[in-house]
């Protein structure tokens, strides 16, 4: 079985291209933590992801350069030869499905203006008044 889930950070902002057809081809690459830690070793992992179609769009509209995603997808190589005739091998992730792993105001860099409620004495936090005709539960 082919099958790959990865979660990590956008290193940059996704490269994408459009096909003479119309399809969509999206390419990034994500910093991926490596679990175990090895004194002096790398940290982190560098795959190469490409994504096609509707998820192609769904990146390039959402995601963004230091933003955690989530990736499902599967391996794939391939080789070409280059401009000296001399052989390439690749290796890259084809995101079959992405997703956002964290909230909209939790991306790297991004700062929230606004003050943040304080609880009250008994621990709760107030309703306010324009908000509570919007709770189901009152």
């Amino acid at each position: 079985m082919n099958t790959v889930q990865l979660v990590g950070r956008l290193t940059k902002d996704p490269d994408v291209k459009y096909t003479n057809g119309g399809t969509t081809i999206a390419r990034f690459t994500v910093a991926v933590d490596r679990r175990f830690k090895t004194e002096g070793g790398p940290t982190a992992d560098f795959p190469s992801v490409v994504a096609f179609g509707k998820t192609a769009e769904f990146v390039e509209k959402y995601f963004h350069k230091g933003q955690r995603i989530g990736i499902a997808g599967r391996i794939q190589t391939g080789s070409y030869e280059d401009k000296d005739g001399k052989k390439v091998y690749t290796t890259d992730v084809i995101a079959e499905a992405v997703e956002f792993v964290e909230s909209k105001g939790s991306g790297s860099g991004s700062a929230d203006a606004s003050p943040k409620p304080e609880p009250g004495p008994d621990g709760f936090y107030d309703v306010p008044p324009e908000e509570e005709g919007e709770l189901p539960f009152l």
